[in-house]
Parts: C-alpha cells; structure tokens; sequence
C-alpha cells in the first residue's frame, strides 16, 4: 500500500488544486482522525477559495466532543450532501459501506465523471477513488492530510493545524504509537498556534457524571480469558442500551480505552449494543494479535492494533464468533 505514495500525492493535490466545490466524506460515528482530517483539508480548502462542505453518514450532528474542531462551521447534515458531488473526499474510511447511507456518493460522483479522492491508512481499504492515497503504515489519516497540505503549498493555519492534531494525538493514544516523524509533524502544529490540552481535554478528558455509574456496571462485568486470542489473554465486556441510556457516542466509546490497560491480556474487546441482538464491537491490541483480520473477518476493520466491526446475533454468540477469529487472526512480529 505504500507504493508510489509521492505520486498519489501528487495526483490528489493535481485535483485538489484546481477543485472549486469539494465535498469531504469520514465514516459513520466519525471518531477525531475522520472528523479531524475532512476539517483540515476542508479548512485549507476553503481558504484557498472553493466552496468546501465537511458531512458523514450518520449521527445527524457532529459528536459533542469534536465540535470544537469545525469554528468555520463546515459540517452539512448528510441530507444536504449532493447526489453527486463535482469532487468527493473520502477520508479515513477503509469501505465504502462504512460511509453509511452516504455510501452511493462514490458511485455517483465517478459516474458523472468527477473526482473521488480516497485518503486512509486502514490495512483493509480497497482503491474505490479515481485517486488513492493510501498508506497503512501511517499513524492516522490525519498525517497524510499534513502531507496533502504541503504538497498543496499552503500555509498551515491555526484552525486547520488544530483540526488534524486531534486526529494525530487521539490515533497514537496520545503519541504511545508515535515515530519520530509524528513528533516532528505534532511540533509544527503547535508552532501554527495548537493548544494541546485544549485539543485534547474534550477528546479524552471530559465526562458526564453519569458516565461514572455506566462505567460501575460494564467494568462489574468485565472478563477475563487467559486462554483466548492464542493463549495470550482476552479481556471482555459488554454495554446494553440500558448501560448507554442519556449518555453520548463518545462517552460509550470510551470503556475499551479503560480495558485495555489490564496486564493479563493481549486484547480488549467491547460489544456496544445498539439494537435487539446487533452489536457494534471495539477491539484493541497490545502488539501481537493482528485484530484488523479479525474484525474484517466479522464485517468490520480497521488497524492491525485497533479495529472494529458491527453484527447481528447474541451477545454470547457474537464473543464467540470473536474469540474464534481472534484465534485465526495472525500474529505480529514483536
């Protein structure tokens, strides 16, 4: 996936350049990598002069804690994207049935005979754009929009310096997966005019009291399997709706960043419920288990380390299907 990254940088930018009306697409529940990065791009855009809008498939507002990003106010609910836009970015989206309902823009789009650039650092994602920028060894999407953004000539600005080190900060769990490079390029967005802990306080730091009771009963239910995920140690938990009720996207997501600090285990999982017998599951890995293989293998992705997927069945069936995949999964050299 990293062949020829300087020409696909080239080749987005070449379109990018000369695009007067672009519509930047992250994927359903937009985390602060996908949001993030379409507000970046969207911002350097806009400020060189095309009509710019920033949408996902759903929720129909942006999360809370990443409203903070868009001042420009960017976000279109997705009933305002057009059918076919005159140029798509995709961003930080690995298929495109994770752009939800948003999904025929693509299609769309590259039948009327406009650009689609896809923008991502996923193991899974497949090459749908006309353009692909695509690098799964890059620590978030955010990090190629910075190189975009070079590539583009622009000066980096404060409001989009800000938007695409939310995607870098909260993609390295704050700089724990970072190179050299992350730190260098994290560097120059606080010489643009970052403030880190304002960034990164309403991303990870800032919780509804009832968050603290939700917590009390998922981590109550928390289980521990040394023999799964080949031997090198589960640890599990599930929120049902009741768990979530009067709580936000983000506050929910949360528990596997909680979980996956337990010592014995090489993988966290969560099982979000979201309806009667469908799931939406979160995993994470220390440095072994290739988790992305697993989630693709359950109809999700995502990074060998981090990943998701969404199900139908049981809760029971469903950790089941998962702990038998995590056992397929490969592992990595570390």
């Amino acid at each position: 996936m990293r062949t020829d990254l300087t020409g696909q940088f080239k080749a987005a930018a070449a379109v990018l350049a000369d695009a007067t009306d672009v519509t930047l697409l992250g994927h359903v529940n937009p985390d602060a990598d996908a949001f993030g990065s379409a507000v970046g791009l969207g911002t350097v855009l806009r400020d060189r002069g095309a009509t710019v809008r920033v949408s996902f498939g759903n929720p129909l507002e942006v999360p809370e804690s990443l409203r903070h990003l868009d001042d420009a106010g960017l976000f279109v609910p997705a009933d305002a994207v057009p059918a076919a836009p005159r140029t798509l970015v995709v961003l930080d989206c690995s298929d495109v049935n994770r752009l939800g309902p948003l999904g025929d823009r693509v299609a769309a789009t590259r039948a009327a005979g406009g650009d689609v650039v896809v923008i991502d650092h996923h193991v899974s994602t497949g090459e749908f754009g006309t353009v692909n920028v695509l690098d799964d060894h890059a620590e978030a999407t955010a990090t190629l929009v910075l190189r975009l953004v070079d590539e583009l000539g622009v000066p980096l600005t404060e409001p989009a310096a800000r938007a695409i080190y939310a995607g870098i900060v909260t993609d390295t769990s704050s700089f724990r997966r970072a190179t050299p490079t992350t730190h260098l390029s994290a560097a120059r967005l606080l010489e643009a005019g970052v403030n880190p802990d304002r960034v990164a306080r309403p991303l990870m730091d800032s919780h509804p009291f009832g968050w603290l009771r939700m917590l009390s009963a998922v981590l109550g239910r928390a289980t521990l399997d040394p023999a799964a995920a080949h031997g090198l140690g589960l640890v599990h938990t599930a929120i049902t709706t009741d768990d979530a009720a009067g709580l936000r996207y983000e506050d929910v997501d949360s528990v596997i960043n909680i979980i996956r600090g337990t010592r014995e285990a090489e993988v966290a999982a969560v099982l979000k419920q979201l309806g009667t017998d469908r799931w939406s599951g979160s995993l994470r890995a220390i440095a072994r288990v290739d988790v992305s293989a697993a989630a693709r293998a359950m109809g999700g992705g995502g990074h060998r380390l981090a990943a998701g997927f969404t199900v139908s069945g049981t809760a029971d069936d469903v950790l089941a299907r998962l702990k038998a995949e995590l056992d397929r999964a490969p592992l990595l050299a570390g």
